[in-house]
């Protein structure tokens, strides 16, 4: 029995070369990473990197970049990197401004100036609207300008003067004299010299009050005439003096203005708000005459703030396109607001509070979002969307909006965008978007995908060499020997768990670097070298294996029944993977099968209870195509069998433990005992061949702590997918104690090769016993029914 155990395990077992691909660190010709160049750029995502590429030089509408790829692997590094060199290249954008609507004033308009020049613009408009302040007043109380106002007054003043003297003339004709009253000017009839009384008028005869009336009638005809004329001159000295005071106020608006519309004299829609401003003045003219009053001062004050500028986007510091990272995507951060302030208990607003968002900033340029946090955030994604169909970008207020009510708020004119978007996220957003949203696919036609590997390769891990080298400068870490960078390839590959790829999540890789570096200078050591680097991986695992370390405990006082030694029927470990955020290990599992008389087929306990998934529902459907594709050929599976994981209290999910319930059925079936000191992992397809699983460096590790805790005996191992042998980057104790003969590991590629290992029986003897188990119970059945 000893030597057909020995056979069957010799042929299968694999060599400690097998379990781990090691890197002689000789293989490099640099002494430490000080002799390294630090790498520059993005290294394993070359297919990725040429689709932003292709992305950045598309000109056409709707070739936006969605980069999709797993946390960690530089999707965020390399899309900053390339955007930020593309955009060097390329021109600046224009500067842009709000300023006030003096035709509608609640749609303030935006106006485009040259680049590097609205701060400008900003500055030299509230120095315009400071020299208004003082210098309007001061040329209105000049005395030059009194001097000319006067005379313009005296040009009228004969004309007048001699409509005054006729009027005169006319009254004392006809015995009256002209006076002014409350009312305006009066005629009152002179009689002797001295005005007649109303008494003694009524007492003259009757004739001569005629006389009277007509002649004050007549009077009066030609005095309201003579009004007329007065008030015309008047009118046309009012308006010859306002003629005047606008020339003057336009002669002292030229100067202070002229030199910004000189500068701008080309910007069309600036030059008409220029006029629009010194018509505005000119229309307000007495306000800057009177300023002792606090109302008056108010309302100049309220006036001024037409004439400034809003700064809305200022590119003067852009070399080049601008590049906008908004990490924070919501809604008003992309698109601007409206903003307002309290005054006496209202809530006021204008153009100048206007502030821009992201859209805005990146106007010319590039726009890279997090696709996460923007498909989160409410409104925003539809709002992007029909920014970039329209190619504008409207400023509104959306709490507005759901106020439901009608709130007075300004309606800024929006502004023409063209800039590119780069959403970064993962893959599963972008399936969801892809499916459900018919604009995505118009506007983000070109994917970039970030893979979570590359080969490895002589350049791929110089390349890692370099990274490191990188970090060391940029973050100050001790250099790395050799021997260092030989350890931190090999933890690449156990990320990418292959033996033959790096990991591409270069966020673990640096994050192991800072800590290694840690270790080297707590140990006083000028370079980080491989033992830093194992005391790194090691302290991470401490910190993360409480868990793992009870649920051991819990085996080995017997509370979690796990045997790692001996024979059972119907029972094995089996592998199961626990994750714990970024830790995961690998815990076993006491898989148990019944198997009784019946034509219910197999019956998984897990599936029963709902506490399975569906991939491990097929993976029991899978198990009963076997049984019936090898032992149902030609009648009937006579057969109920029960199947579960023992102790185990979550949702189980998953196939890898197909090929482990399948052994534990058959060894029930036929009473065959399988050996407890292996344990398995694999899944298995109708035909029985195992397949390949995953997480088997924890699986593995996992029952050789149980078995290294409990004891080892020389005897322990784990059996997993001869498919699976690449992936295996084991640590080195795991590696040592097999070379010690203590641990093994063996690969399968077949359920025949599989429960020979752990029977020590061939599989065509435990076949056998399996038919005529099932030929005894199939007429058993048939006798029972028969009696029935």
């Amino acid at each position: 029995m000893s030597d057909n155990k020995e056979t069957y395990k010799l042929k299968r077992r694999l060599e400690p070369e097998s379990v781990k691909a090691k890197l002689d660190p000789d293989r490099f010709s640099f002494t430490s990473t000080e002799d390294l160049d630090p790498l520059q750029g993005t290294i394993g995502q070359e297919r990725g990197i040429r689709a932003i590429q292709f992305s950045l030089s598309h000109g056409i509408k709707g070739f936006n970049c969605y980069v999709s790829g797993a946390i960690g692997t530089g999707k965020m590094t390399a899309v900053m990197s390339l955007v930020s060199k593309r955009a060097d290249g390329e021109k600046s954008p224009l500067d842009w401004i709000y300023v006030y609507n003096f035709e509608k004033p609640d749609e303030p308009l935006s106006i485009a100036v040259k680049n590097g020049t609205a701060r400008q613009l900003a500055s030299a408009m509230d120095d315009f609207v400071k020299a208004c302040r003082a210098d309007i007043p001061k040329a209105f109380s000049s005395e030059e300008y009194l001097q000319e106002r006067n005379k313009i007054e005296a040009q009228f003043e004969p004309e007048k003067e001699k409509l005054s003297n006729a009027l005169t003339e006319e009254a004392k004709k006809r015995s009256f004299a002209i006076q002014r009253g409350a009312t305006g000017l009066v005629t009152i009839p002179i009689k002797d010299g001295k005005p007649l009384e109303q008494k003694a008028f009524e007492v003259i005869p009757e004739e001569e009050q005629k006389k009277v009336r007509k002649n004050g009638q007549e009077l009066t005809e030609i005095m309201n005439e003579t009004l007329n004329k007065m008030r015309a001159i008047e009118e046309e000295q009012n308006k010859t003096l306002l003629e005047y005071d606008r020339k003057v106020a336009y002669y002292i608006l030229d100067m202070l203005i002229s030199k910004i519309v000189e500068q701008h004299k080309d910007e069309v829609r600036l030059n008409k708000f220029f006029n629009w401003v010194k018509r505005d003045i000119v229309k307000h003219l007495e306000l800057f005459k009177k300023q002792a009053d606090k109302e008056s001062v108010s309302h100049l004050l309220a006036v001024l703030e037409r004439y400034k500028i809003n700064l809305f986007v200022d590119n003067s510091k852009c070399q080049g396109a601008p590049v906008v990272f908004e990490d924070n995507p919501n809604y008003y951060n992309l698109f601007g607001a409206i903003e307002y302030r309290n005054v006496n208990g209202n809530m006021v607003t204008n153009f100048s509070k206007i502030k821009p968002g992201a859209v805005h900033m990146a106007n010319g340029g590039y726009l890279i979002i997090p696709a996460r946090e923007l498909v989160s955030a409410p409104y925003a994604w539809e709002a992007l969307k029909r920014t970039l169909l329209s190619n504008e970008a409207k400023i509104e207020n959306i709490s507005e909006k759901l106020r439901g009510g009608v709130i007075e708020t300004l309606k800024p004119s929006p502004i023409p965008v063209d800039f590119k978007v780069i959403l970064v996220g993962s893959p599963h957003i972008y399936a969801l978007l892809h499916d459900a949203d018919q604009d995505f696919r118009r506007l983000f036609k070109v994917r970039a995908d970030f893979d979570v590997d590359m080969p490895r390769n002589a350049e791929n891990e110089l390349a890692y060499a370099r990274f490191v080298a990188a970090r060391c400068k940029s973050d100050g870490l001790r250099p790395f020997d050799k021997g260092a960078i030989a350890s931190m390839i090999e933890w690449g590959s156990r990320l990418a768990e292959d033996q033959k790829r790096l990991s591409t999540r270069f966020l673990d890789i640096s994050d192991l670097a800072s800590e290694a570096s840690f270790w080297a200078m707590d140990a006083n050591s000028p370079l980080v070298r491989a033992e830093h680097v194992n005391k790194a991986l090691e302290e991470k695992f401490y910190r993360s294996r409480m868990i793992e370390e009870k649920l051991q405990e819990m085996m080995v006082r017997g509370i979690i029944l796990i045997n790692v030694d001996g024979e059972q029927v119907g029972q094995l470990n089996g592998l199961t993977v626990m994750s714990l955020g970024d830790y995961s290990f690998g815990k076993p599992v006491k898989i148990t099968a019944r198997t009784w008389l019946g034509k219910r087929g197999v019956l998984q306990i897990e599936r029963e209870t709902r506490m399975s998934g569906p991939i491990h529902n097929k993976g029991v459907l899978t198990i009963t195509g076997f049984l019936g594709g090898k032992f149902a050929k030609k009648r009937p599976l006579p057969l109920s069998a029960s199947l579960t994981f023992e102790q185990l209290y979550s949702e189980v999910e998953g196939d890898s433990a197909s090929s482990t319930e399948l052994y534990a059925l058959l060894s029930s079936l036929t009473g065959i005992p399988l050996t407890q000191s292996i344990a398995v992992t694999g899944s298995v397809n109708q035909y029985g061949i195992i397949q390949p699983i995953g997480g088997a460096n924890e699986k593995i590790e996992g029952f050789f702590r149980l078995c290294k805790t409990i004891g080892l005996t020389g005897k322990q191992g784990v059996m997993l997918p001869k498919t699976n042998i690449e992936n295996l980057m084991l640590k080195d104790e795991v590696v040592e104690a097999i070379k010690e003969n203590k641990f093994h590991i063996y690969a399968v590629s077949s359920i025949d090769e599989g429960i020979e290992i752990l029977t020590a029986k061939p599989a065509a003897e435990v076949y056998a016993k399996v038919e005529d188990v099932l030929n005894e119970m199939y007429d058993n059945l048939n006798s029972h029914e028969a009696k029935d």
